[in-house]
């Protein structure tokens, strides 16, 4: 098994501290504890099901389903990823701004994956749509940089440092291959919803930056 566990931007450093960053860490760690403590019921209540929203139902988990996750390591792996890219995407656009593009990003990747099984009535749960949406905008803002990372080869674990083009593009292109790996109705990783917000962040990542942000 080969796997890259993205720590930090190595090359720069927020001018101030990510504040929307860790309250959407936050956020996430009280939504999954709440998952934990009423079960099966909560999680189906404010996930998002295709079927629903196609039946006009239950739009707001459109966005309560953005603090949710399935698993220990879902959470842990998605707020590392998070903690990686987004305090300086939150530094280049301003705190307001950030956190409307990571919530309206959450959503068409949500949009995304519901295109691919309108009809389905498996949860859809998970941060890791907005969080492509942030990397997107990382990949199109500051490719050169170089994200100190974590590399896995089965038991031999070193830390190793790589460019920010080559690790969000590498991950997007294995995303983008797998769309048809799985079937929406079975459930499993939401593919779509990867692509989808990581296309809309890299699209308009441009548009919610302050003007004159160094970009190398």
């Amino acid at each position: 098994m080969v796997a890259v566990i993205p720590l930090g931007d190595s090359s720069r450093r927020p001018r101030r501290f990510p504040l929307v960053t860790a309250c959407i860490v936050a956020l996430n760690v009280v939504g999954f504890a709440l998952e934990l403590m009423n079960g099966d019921a909560f999680i189906v209540r404010w996930s998002v099901v295709p079927a629903s929203i196609l039946a006009n139902q239950h739009w707001s988990t459109i966005l309560t389903a953005l603090f949710m996750h399935g698993s220990w390591s879902h959470i842990i792996g998605n707020m590392l990823f998070l903690w990686a890219f987004g305090p300086e995407i939150e530094d280049s656009m301003g705190a307001p701004r950030y956190l409307l593009f990571y919530l309206l990003g959450g959503v068409v990747a949500t949009l995304a994956q519901i295109a691919t099984a309108p009809t389905t009535t498996v949860p859809i749960l998970g941060a890791s749509g907005a969080i492509a949406t942030v990397m997107g905008a990382f990949l199109v803002t500051y490719p050169r940089d170089k994200i100190r990372s974590l590399l896995l080869i089965f038991v031999f674990v070193r830390t190793t440092y790589l460019p920010a083009a080559l690790l969000i593009g590498v991950w997007f292109v294995t995303q983008f291959l797998s769309l048809g790996a799985v079937t929406p109705d079975a459930g499993g990783v939401a593919y779509a919803a990867h692509v989808g917000g990581f296309i809309f962040g890299a699209v308009t990542a441009r548009l919610f930056e302050y003007r004159g942000v160094n970009s190398r």
